[in-house]
C-alpha cells in the first residue's frame, strides 16, 4: 500500500468517527477558550514591553515567550480544528507544516516553563549576583535557543519526509499532529518516543531539582511554617500549572502508541485525541495569563497605570 492511500485511508477512517460521534462540536468550547486566552494574553504582552522596566528583568522575558508560544499555538490549533469540523480539504504538505509549527510552539513553551523555574531558583539562590548572570541580553539569546531548539527535530522530520515523498498534492479530510507523527512513526518507531520522553524526562528533572533545593535554601526563612502562606500557595499554584502543561504531553505520547495497535478501537483513538486536542491542550494556556501575569504586583500595577492613562486620554479627548 503506498504511503498516500495509506493517509487517505487513515484520515477517512478519522472523519467517519468524528461525524458518528459528533465530536466536531468540540470546537465551540475551543473556540470560546482560544478567544478569550487571545484577549488576556495580547493586554499582558503589551504591559510587559511598553514597561522599560518590566523588559528588563528576566522572569517577564521568559512570561513572555511563554505567552506568545501559546498565542501561536492556540491559533494553529483554533484553525485547525475549525477545518476538521467543517470538512475541509487541507494539502498534505500545509498539514505537515503546520504540525511541524504546532510541535514547535508547544515544546517551546514547556521549555520556558522549565526556564521560569530555574530563574527563580537562581534569583533565590544567588541574589547578589543574579543580574550579572542572567542580563537582558543573554536572556534573549537564551529565548532564542530555545526556539530553535524546539523547531529542530519537527522540522527535521518534515524536511525528511518530503524528501521521500513522490507525490506532493494529495489532500485530507482531516489535519491532525497525531496522524502527521503516527504516519512518521511507521518508519521510524522509536525516535519520536525517544524525542519526547528524553525532552520530557530534562525537564521534569530540572524542575524537581530546583523545587527541591528552593525548598531546602527557604526552609530556614520561615516561609513555609504557615499552612496557607504566600510561598506554599504559590507552589501550589505553580505546580498545578507545570501539571497541566505537561500532561496533555503524555496524553500524546499515549496516543501516538496506540495509534497502529489494532486492538484498540478507532472511536476510543479518536476521542482520546478530541479531548486532549480540545480541552487539556486548552487548560494551562487558559490558566497561564492569569496565573503568572496577574499574580505578578508589577504587572499589575502596570495594567493599572496603562488603563488610568487611557481613561485619561478618553477624558480630555472628549472634552
Amino acid at each position: 500500500m503506498t504511503p498516500s492511500i495509506q493517509i487517505a485511508n487513515i484520515t477517512q477512517d478519522w472523519v467517519e468517527s468524528l461525524r458518528r460521534w459528533h465530536l466536531e462540536l468540540f470546537f465551540i468550547p475551543t473556540t470560546v477558550v482560544t478567544l478569550a486566552t487571545l484577549v488576556a494574553n495580547p493586554v499582558l504582552l503589551a504591559c510587559i514591553f511598553l514597561s522599560r522596566a518590566l523588559r528588563q528583568e528576566t522572569r517577564y522575558l521568559l512570561l513572555a515567550n511563554t505567552l506568545t508560544a501559546d498565542m501561536l499555538f492556540l491559533i494553529l490549533n483554533l484553525a485547525t480544528v475549525i477545518c476538521n469540523a467543517v470538512g475541509a480539504q487541507i494539502p498534505w504538505l500545509v498539514c505537515e507544516l503546520v504540525t511541524a509549527v504546532t510541535v514547535t510552539a508547544y515544546c517551546c513553551a514547556i521549555l520556558t516553563v522549565t526556564l521560569m523555574v530555574a530563574d527563580t531558583y537562581a534569583a533565590v539562590r544567588w541574589p547578589l549576583h543574579y543580574h550579572d548572570i542572567l542580563p537582558p541580553a543573554r536572556t534573549h539569546r537564551i529565548l532564542v535557543g530555545v526556539w530553535v531548539v524546539a523547531a529542530v527535530y519537527p522540522f527535521t522530520l518534515l524536511i525528511i519526509m518530503e524528501a521521500g515523498r513522490e507525490i506532493h498534492h494529495e489532500k485530507v479530510p482531516v489535519c491532525l499532529v497525531l496522524i502527521s507523527l503516527g504516519f512518521i512513526q511507521l518508519k521510524n518507531t522509536v525516535g519520536i518516543h525517544t524525542y519526547f520522553f528524553v525532552a520530557a524526562l530534562i525537564c521534569a528533572t530540572l524542575i524537581f531539582y530546583c523545587y527541591i533545593r528552593l525548598y531546602m535554601v527557604t526552609k530556614t526563612h520561615g516561609i513555609w511554617q504557615r499552612r496557607f502562606s504566600r510561598a506554599r500557595v504559590t507552589l501550589l499554584a505553580h505546580g498545578v500549572l507545570l501539571l497541566l502543561y505537561f500532561a496533555p504531553g503524555f496524553v500524546f505520547t499515549l496516543e501516538l502508541f496506540f495509534f497502529h495497535r489494532k486492538d484498540i478501537s478507532q472511536d476510543v483513538r479518536v476521542w482520546v485525541s478530541t479531548v486532549n486536542m480540545c480541552v487539556f491542550m486548552l487548560l494551562p494556556r487558559a490558566f497561564a495569563p492569569y496565573l503568572y501575569g496577574l499574580r505578578y504586583r508589577e504587572i499589575s500595577d502596570t495594567l493599572m497605570q496603562l488603563l488610568h492613562q487611557h481613561r485619561r486620554l478618553s477624558h480630555i479627548t472628549v472634552s
